[in-house]
């Protein structure tokens, strides 16, 4: 190869990592030109807020609660004669069935909530990635035998779409057994499909444009094409999709937990645990399914409001 065919691949490696960016009219990247329009956005400032002090409680509250969540005897309670002490000015939040600090359980159970929404989502994201990142890349770059691994592999995800998500959540962990673990894979198994399906479809759509094209035709290998120009270029709607993911992750890790699928230690302070207990003792004791209930309810609309903002602000069909 000469020196001036080099020169010219280079010049067009260059040309599509600036296209990877999407520059606008003004020079302004895509991802600053989001972030700008997140900032002036005000249901992005409230779900940014509402997940600020989510993730602060998460990580620091748990140091500086008043007592030891799973510290019993703080008081007198008695289920027969349904006496379960309400908020005071020592418990903020009352007591639970076992003389609990329930203040102190809900700060503490603020940070497993955070780790099984986070941990399932980025386990759903890698898996679900790698599959369609390897479809989209053998669909788009691979020719005929692409198309035959692209077909297995989309044979695979239609399989897991055909499961209802629950049902399948269920089984697997029904299959490894209860644990705060086996929740957190079986609810990133279940979104493996969405970013799968997502991620390929994004790879397949940049595989036809127009610096594509001309790599191709100047001899850039198909696998740096598809890592360093397609890849990037397409992980914006899986990002978005990310965030979304997480609100549902903490709503289906909650759910197993209520169905008493989750961490078999009772003593664990755990928003979806909390309600398990206390449906027995909804009656006259109502608050102890308030706060957990309200505490997933408003975490799930922090990540809805920024996913859905960051959605608008990334597709250009979306954009106000």
């Amino acid at each position: 190869m000469t020196q001036l065919a080099r020169k010219k691949i280079a010049k067009l490696e260059r040309l599509a990592e600036l296209a990877a960016v999407h520059a606008n009219e003004g020079g302004e990247s895509l991802w600053r030109e989001a972030f700008r329009r997140l900032r002036h956005n005000p249901a992005a400032i409230v779900g940014a807020v509402i997940l600020g002090i989510f993730v602060l409680v998460g990580f620091v509250g748990p140091f500086l609660v008043p007592f030891s969540p799973t510290q019993t005897g703080l008081g007198f309670v008695s289920e027969a004669q349904n006496i379960i002490p309400g908020p005071s000015a020592q418990h903020w939040f009352g007591l639970d069935h076992q003389a609990r600090d329930e203040f102190s359980r809900m700060v503490v159970g603020a940070r497993q909530t955070l780790l099984v929404g986070v941990v399932a989502t980025a386990f759903g994201l890698f898996f679900g990635c790698l599959i369609g990142g390897l479809a989209g890349a053998a669909y788009g770059l691979g020719g005929k035998r692409g198309r035959s691994l692209d077909n297995v592999l989309m044979r695979f995800i239609d399989m897991l779409l055909a499961m209802p998500g629950l049902l399948l959540a269920v089984s697997i962990v029904a299959l490894l057994g209860p644990s705060l673990t086996t929740v957190m894979i079986a609810v990133g198994f279940v979104s493996i499909p969405t970013f799968a399906r997502l991620l390929r479809g994004s790879m397949i759509a940049q595989a036809n444009a127009e610096y594509v094209v001309a790599a191709t035709s100047l001899g850039v290998g198909r696998r740096k094409i598809a890592l360093s120009h397609i890849l990037p270029n397409s992980v914006a709607p899986v990002l978005v999709q990310a965030t979304l993911t997480l609100a549902t992750a903490i709503i289906e890790a909650a759910g197993l937990s209520f169905l008493g699928l989750g961490n078999p230690d009772p003593a664990t302070a755990e928003w979806g645990a909390m309600l398990t207990d206390a449906l027995a003792r909804f009656e006259f004791a109502p608050r102890l399914a308030f706060y957990p209930a309200v505490g997933i309810i408003i975490t799930a609309l922090g990540f809805t409001l920024l996913g859905e903002a960051m959605r608008e602000a990334l597709d250009p069909k979306l954009r106000k």
